[in-house]
């Protein structure tokens, strides 16, 4: 079972975790003091991506033993409505590292100056307020695998509005007016199947310390944005396959969660037990942060300037730790609503799966539990009467029986965007007014454009959100003229409230796409 990092975000409402606080560095998961092992009941959750930053997400609870090693972590349970196994610490090797003390708990510095292991430098990780009348809500749907382009892709000669739907988009056709496809937007490097978790920041994991707020994904970025405003910042969902979508501003990769869990996270009330406990946890979070805050002005004098530079950006983390803490309490006390639709038991196939996802999502935002959601759906041999398997299909060297299958899965992933169009129009807007959908922009997006390894014209097809649509907009395709998918990412941002200038690899926001009038 491969390890992960849970961010501490998700750790607030897992079921059950060890609470480890990991510092980020690129390539040196033996830095860890504590990994935790997580597994998950029908997902194979994930090898977590490090990267050249300086920051942490999570806390440890440990006892020492010597100066070598720590174990002993203290397991709570926060939810006895939902299973999930865990797996003891593993002991590491903590020799040449400085920790910061309180009790029996540790927080790992960062390797400075005066220890001599190399460091990495750090963006500040203050969170970008912006001002907005409306408040936006985004959904993003995705695959791991592209598309099949010719099906997907209207022709290059039908630029704006009179251009014929494709087949794959068939199913969009009653929302004509409300959507936008996209050509030539790309994130602008190649590698396959490392660009599926670059597609909500355009910024590849090993390369994050060369940007301002790393590899953060806009999903997070919008959970960081509404902050305290709902019960989940965010929500991170898988049907059929991983998602790899989402990443937080110091490079972890938030897990996902499936059908049943997403239900039972927004609708299962927890008991009195469990608030308690977790209320416990919370003061014990913020005490060992004040500790640790006063342990760290007392080095200050004691290091270099450079190094001054690096614990500052640090415990910048400390304080985005701190925001989360804040935000997360106060709903403890706050009970969930009651939906009038009962936990979803679908069938086995991926079409009644994803369909009850999509309509667990609509529950989510009409219920306002959460504004930035993610979610990757897949497929399992047997599915629409197809024999073999999705990454199969996607090798499909024009071969008619793959090709003909790939149009049926991705077509049916469409026609799920349709269906939440359609349930979100039908939701009246409680906060905003209008309907749901008038305040939610819905991206269908892939990291990797096909399944031949290319992540040139990723497929990009946006809905809703405010925007004027209808048309189908083609970008330069010359390498000296691309441009950034992120973009797109900006825009979405931008017209979620968030006043900033550059997101990820963005270079400006998307000429050609308007804002529609309030």
């Amino acid at each position: 079972m491969p390890s992960i990092t849970r961010s501490f975000s998700q750790q607030l409402h897992e079921d059950e975790f060890w609470i480890a606080w990991t510092p980020r560095q690129q390539h040196t998961p033996m830095n860890t003091i504590v990994q935790a092992k997580h597994e998950q009941k029908g997902a194979d959750h994930r090898n977590s991506i490090t990267s050249n930053r300086i920051g942490f997400d999570t806390i440890t609870y440990g006892k020492m033993h010597g100066e070598r090693q720590a174990t002993g972590c203290e397991k709570r349970q926060l939810h006895p409505a939902m299973s999930a196994r865990q797996t003891p610490p593993m002991k590491l090797s903590l020799k040449r590292r400085r920790f910061l003390r309180s009790g029996g708990v540790l927080m790992a510095l960062p390797m400075l100056e005066a220890i001599p292991e190399t460091a990495c430098a750090s963006p500040k990780n203050a969170p970008v307020k912006g001002d907005s009348p409306k408040v936006k809500r985004f959904v993003c749907l995705s695959n791991n695998y592209g598309v099949y382009q010719k099906a997907f892709f209207p022709k290059t000669e039908q630029a704006g509005r009179n251009y014929e739907l494709p087949e794959t988009l068939a199913s969009l056709s009653p929302h004509r007016n409300d959507f936008t496809v996209f050509s030539n937007l790309d994130h602008g490097f190649t590698g396959g199947h490392q660009g599926v978790p670059v597609l909500l920041s355009g910024v590849r994991p090993v390369l994050a310390h060369n940007y301002s707020e790393g590899n953060i994904s806009l999903d997070q970025k919008l959970a960081e944005h509404h902050g305290a405003a709902t019960r989940f910042p965010s929500l991170t969902l898988g049907c059929r396959e991983r998602n790899l979508l989402s990443f937080t501003r110091t490079g972890v990769q938030v897990p996902s969660i499936d059908l049943r869990a997403a239900y039972r996270k927004m609708f299962y009330e927890d008991s009195a037990e469990a608030k308690i406990t977790q209320k416990k946890q919370f003061e014990r979070h913020s005490s060992i942060l004040d500790v640790v805050r006063e342990q760290a002005k007392a080095m200050d004098g004691k290091v270099s300037q450079t190094d001054r530079r690096k614990l500052a950006e640090y415990f910048d983390s400390v304080r985005t730790l701190e925001q989360k803490i804040t935000q997360q309490e106060p709903w403890l006390q706050r009970p969930k609503p009651k939906p009038e639709v009962e936990e979803p038991n679908p069938g086995n196939g991926t079409e009644e799966q994803l369909k009850a996802m999509i309509e667990i999502i609509a529950l989510a935002l009409q219920t306002d539990s959460t504004r930035a959601i993610t979610m990757t759906s897949g497929f399992v041999n047997g599915d629409f009467g197809l024999s073999g398997g999705y990454h199969g299909f996607s090798h499909h060297g024009e071969r008619d029986e793959a090709v003909a299958a790939l149009k049926k899965i991705e077509g049916f992933q469409i026609s799920m965007m349709s269906y939440l169009i359609d349930l979100l129009k039908a939701q009246q807007d409680l906060i905003n007014g209008g309907t749901l959908f008038d305040h939610t922009a819905i991206l269908f997006g892939c990291g990797m454009a096909s399944g031949t390894h290319s992540t040139t014209n990723l497929p990009l097809v946006l809905a809703g959100g405010g925007f004027k649509h209808g048309e189908h907009k083609i970008y330069p395709d010359a390498d000296h003229e691309r441009v950034p998918a992120a973009n797109l990412l900006l825009s979405i941002l931008q017209n979620s409230g968030l006043n900033l200038e550059q997101f990820g690899a963005s270079n400006g926001s998307l000429r050609g796409l308007e804002f529609a009038s309030s």
